[in-house]
């Protein structure tokens, strides 16, 4: 319990720390989004990129928390949720700036893009647990043994 806690508050201190490296990317690299930052008059590009910031940003935070909390089914749902609300009032706020479809489509995939970042890490270890016992059955003699089916009970 204590460490899906702790795995909570750090993943949301690394969202924040994942999703301003990414913002200060898009400031250097689209003209005039610092501008257009100042005022959320984005163009129809930038609020695609900062859309993408989000998902990416909430996959990453779904990793971690699957890293770090990794018995925890609760944590990355936490997670999402605990993201979702801190955003819900913001967009409420800004809800006359910015298009539907940009609020819906960042408020909707949150906790979705957390989710499908926890299980990435499980899926990488099924893949790598299947490639061990492939590369351990031909180191073993490099053929596998054939087992006779075992006999019907009462037989």
């Amino acid at each position: 319990m204590k460490r899906s806690i702790l795995a909570c508050l750090a993943v949301l201190l690394t969202w924040i720390v994942v999703v301003t490296v990414i913002n200060r990317v898009l400031r250097l690299s689209l003209p005039n989004y610092t501008a257009a930052e100042q005022t959320l008059q984005f163009t129809l590009g930038m609020k695609w990129a900062r859309l993408l910031m989000a998902i990416v940003t909430s996959v990453a935070a779904g990793v971690l928390t699957s890293w770090v909390s990794r018995s925890s089914r609760w944590a990355p749902l936490i997670v999402g949720s605990v993201v979702l609300a801190m955003f819900v009032p913001l967009h409420i706020a800004i809800w006359s700036k910015f298009p539907v479809w940009y609020h819906l489509t960042f408020l909707l995939t949150i906790i979705p893009a957390v989710l499908v970042g926890a299980l990435l890490p499980r899926l990488g270890n099924k893949d790598v647990n299947e490639v061990y016992r492939a590369s351990r059955q031909s180191f073993i003699g490099g053929h596998q043994k054939s087992r006779q089916p075992l006999p019907p009970p009462g037989s």
